[in-house]
């Protein structure tokens, strides 16, 4: 059975449209009007082997917080009902990713249970277009949106970039992680209360 999603979310202040394929080839099509998003997203897609569109229209006049934010929201929906009842897939996931002088570790649990642990010391307020305070809102908003808990962790690096990446390719691989199929759990939901 496929499992994929097209998801719209239009508000006053942004215009989101996903579809996802997790069980794709890595290829994406990103679009949010900032183009460090749109990097991190086609990172994101390649390493995790998700077919990913995104295409975004925000209020960056104001500022780029609704789009990124709500970015993190459409993907969120997207993976839960790509995911739909959740049976036979491991459920959690982490990856260990280094990047030359920078080490991120990511983990994923898609319990149902939102909760993002953020604990990433990014002190360059801008990469590239991006406003880096805004990476932990996308978080938030994706484990909201799924129903996950979301760990991110950044003991160490220095080079902005070289973090950030390395935050994106983790997540993407944890994700990965956790969405897999297990012919052992077929049909089965992994938890003891038969559902998540």
């Amino acid at each position: 059975m496929a499992r994929k999603a097209r998801v719209e979310r239009n508000t006053k202040e942004t215009q989101v449209r996903a579809v996802l394929n997790i069980d794709g080839q890595g290829r994406a099509r990103i679009a949010t009007g900032i183009r460090f998003l749109d990097h991190m997203l086609e990172i994101f897609a390649k390493h995790g082997a998700f077919d990913l569109e995104v295409h975004a229209v925000g209020d960056l006049d104001v500022d780029q917080h609704h789009t990124v934010e709500d970015v993190g929201l459409v993907l969120g929906q997207a993976f839960r009902e790509a995911l739909g009842g959740k049976r036979g897939i491991l459920r959690a996931g982490y990856f260990v990713m280094p990047m030359d002088e920078s080490l991120a570790i990511v983990a994923v649990d898609l319990a149902g249970r939102p909760y993002l642990v953020y604990d990433a010391r990014i002190r360059k307020v801008k990469l590239g277009d991006l406003q880096t305070e805004l990476i932990e809102d996308f978080f938030h908003g994706f484990a909201t949106a799924v129903g996950a808990n979301v760990h991110v962790r950044l003991p160490y690096g220095r080079a902005t970039h070289h973090k950030v990446e390395a935050i994106f390719k983790a997540f993407s691989r944890a994700l990965r992680m956790a969405c897999s199929r297990d012919p052992r759990l077929k049909g089965q939901v992994v938890s003891t209360k038969g559902r998540l």
